[in-house]
């Protein structure tokens, strides 16, 4: 009778912490830091979920809302990295950093 209730006291509630911590890890997912547009395109900058890397979904301006992205980048370690990007291949921008841009 006493294991039963060990069981009870001490299982359970460990096995009910471990259930609820692998269940959050399963719901994280990216999510939309920002948007905007400039010459002939538009985009939208997402997050990872631990905010490591940031990539761009790229679309024409004319381009539907709900049409598929026309380019999705590589991931970026930072949003300025990403924008920056943007900005000298999409933009048309002609900036100091668009050297190292590739």
């Amino acid at each position: 009778m006493k294991l039963i209730q060990i069981l009870k006291v001490a299982v359970i509630p460990v096995l009910t912490v471990l259930s609820l911590l692998s269940a959050s890890n399963k719901a994280l997912a990216d999510y939309l830091t920002s948007q905007g547009s400039a010459g002939d395109y538009r985009y939208e900058l997402w997050a990872t979920d631990d905010n490591s890397h940031y990539y761009l979904k790229v679309w024409s301006s004319e381009a539907s809302q709900k049409s598929d992205a026309y380019s999705t980048t590589r991931a970026f370690t930072s949003t300025r990295e990403a924008l920056i990007y943007f900005d000298c291949k999409y933009a048309g921008r002609n900036l100091p950093e668009c050297q190292n841009v590739q």
